[in-house]
């Protein structure tokens, strides 16, 4: 590696999906044609459909740093929450919908669409989520699939703190986030294994195009990836939080973590690649408990709070936030620790009402905090 190679910005491109919900039934409604038809000169390229038509997405363009993108998300989230008041409609970010059931759900049209369909069938039509994806700007492909390798150890302290989706067709799962319970019914999710090389990575994604499993790169769905289009690590594995500030803390985590990962990877500093099969552990324990239950330390071998273990994470990357000038971004993780993630919001209002439509309310006045409106 040159000493004298440019430092890399680590850009960021947040993507977002919403619920398009009824505001008087609560219930989710197909008419992503009517947002996409209004909102063609207002957010233009930077909105789309998904499989089904009661999902709208919306993406920002290249953000410099997390200033940018804290002004991009909320630009974005203001102009669709007009668009779909506009339409009589509300927009709600959370990983599931508390009670609306996938089977009542209109698909978009398309090609790309009903060839998901025709090739995961039940699989697809059942995978009514939304979530939260978070690009980070490569300096080249080979040192993203090392930092991608080493980035894997902390996507479930990352998760746990996104959790919200507690509620799946009208049932409390037990489960802080139930959307990664259905969304991996899926093949080629979950957390990848590590790869010694970019050339290794290549090979296999080129295998599985050849034998006709895939078509393209962009139906492997793993918690994390090298994007097959753009220069980045994307971040596949957090619901949708309500907030805005809690999407814009994450992405800051995701950053940093990237930033301190690439710092040691200069420095030709290890960090130990653990396997798929560890770290998995630790997902399922993220989506089952949130920050509420315990992990696996796998250096001491022993249980340890997750609480403890994120505040572990924030000390680790310490040393790149100012200069990321993410501080106040990351700080916000103590707002979450304090107020609970979006899954233990809605469960307390779900345990004092009793009533999954004034969870419904809850979480569409969450998602529009902080917006002007």
């Amino acid at each position: 590696m040159c000493a004298s190679r440019k430092k890399p910005k680590f850009t960021l491109g947040i993507e977002e999906e919403f619920q398009i919900v009824d505001p008087v039934t609560r219930e989710l409604k197909s008419h992503i044609e009517e947002i996409l038809e209004a909102g063609k000169m207002v957010l233009k390229e930077n909105v789309k459909p998904e499989l089904h038509q009661s999902v709208v997405e919306v993406g920002t363009d290249i953000c410099e740093n997390v200033a940018d993108a804290r002004r991009s998300v909320t630009a974005l989230r203001t102009d669709l929450a007009k668009l779909a008041r506009n339409a009589g409609l509300r927009i709600a970010a959370a990983g599931t919908h508390p009670f609306s059931h996938w089977i009542d759900q209109k698909i978009s049209k398309g090609e790309r669409y009903q060839g998901v369909i025709n090739d995961l069938q039940q699989v697809a039509r059942a995978n009514l989520i939304f979530g939260l994806h978070v690009h980070v700007g490569m300096p080249d492909r080979e040192t993203a699939i090392q930092l991608m390798n080493t980035a894997r150890y902390f996507l479930p302290h990352i998760f746990a703190l996104s959790t919200n989706s507690p509620f799946w067709v009208g049932r409390d799962t037990g489960f802080k986030s139930y959307r990664l319970q259905v969304f991996q019914r899926f093949p080629r999710t979950g957390i990848p294994d590590a790869f010694d090389s970019i050339g290794e990575h290549d090979e296999y994604v080129n295998l599985l195009i050849k034998t006709g499993c895939i078509d393209n790169a962009k139906k492997i769905w793993w918690d994390i990836r090298l994007h097959p289009l753009f220069h980045t690590l994307e971040f596949r594995v957090c619901d949708i939080p309500m907030r805005v500030d809690e999407t814009i803390c994450l992405a800051a985590i995701m950053q940093a973590v990237i930033a301190k990962l690439y710092k040691l990877y200069r420095q030709n500093m290890s960090f130990r690649i653990y396997r798929s099969r560890l770290l998995n552990e630790n997902r399922w324990r993220a989506s089952r408990y949130g920050i509420g239950g315990k992990m696996i330390d796998f250096g001491k071998q022993e249980e340890v709070e997750t609480r403890a273990l994120i505040g572990e994470l924030l000390e680790f990357v310490d040393d790149v936030v100012d200069e990321l000038g993410s501080r106040v971004e990351l700080n916000y993780v103590n707002e979450i620790l304090t107020r609970g993630t979006g899954a233990d919001r809605q469960v307390e209002v779900y345990n004092r009402t009793k009533d999954l439509k004034s969870v419904v309310d809850y979480i569409i006045t969450e998602t529009h905090h902080g917006l002007d409106l």
